[in-house]
């Protein structure tokens, strides 16, 4: 990417050693959704600065916390249960919370900005609902 934003991969370099030594790190959807709170927390400088955005910083912040947060406790439920798809089932709709929060916040970024964390969030959604469907087989299985 050479839009000049933080890249994911440069992202992943700077998280500590101990962190990822966590076994969800090691899923894809878990480390992206990790780096689009990173990328809202640096966002919310921007917002902060404009008057008619700033109410909007703790919705954007609440939303994109919530899609790893999610995860983590379905993970904590136990990988495949009904419960674990549940949760990652609310995950999904606070990465698509998130988007629209960027939608209606984007009187307050640059465009090239909103471009960029749409396709973070829209590859995010994506990963998901490839989890949900191979849950979903999965659980039609048992």
């Amino acid at each position: 990417m050479s839009d000049g934003f933080l890249k994911f991969e440069e992202w992943e370099k700077s998280i500590p050693a101990f962190y990822k030594r966590d076994p969800l790190w090691e899923s894809l959807y878990y480390r992206v959704a990790l780096y689009l709170y990173d990328l809202v927390w640096d966002d919310c400088d921007l917002l902060q600065k404009h008057s008619l955005a700033r109410h909007n910083v703790a919705q954007i912040m609440r939303s994109s916390g919530s899609v790893s947060a999610n995860m983590e406790e379905a993970y904590g439920r136990g990988v495949g249960t009904p419960d674990y798809v549940r949760i990652i089932k609310i995950s999904l709709g606070e990465a698509k919370e998130t988007r629209g929060w960027y939608y209606r916040c984007r009187h307050a970024f640059p465009a090239d900005l909103i471009e960029h964390r749409y396709k973070v969030i829209d590859h995010l959604i994506s990963l998901i609902i490839n989890l949900l469907k191979s849950h979903k087989q999965n659980l039609g299985k048992k």
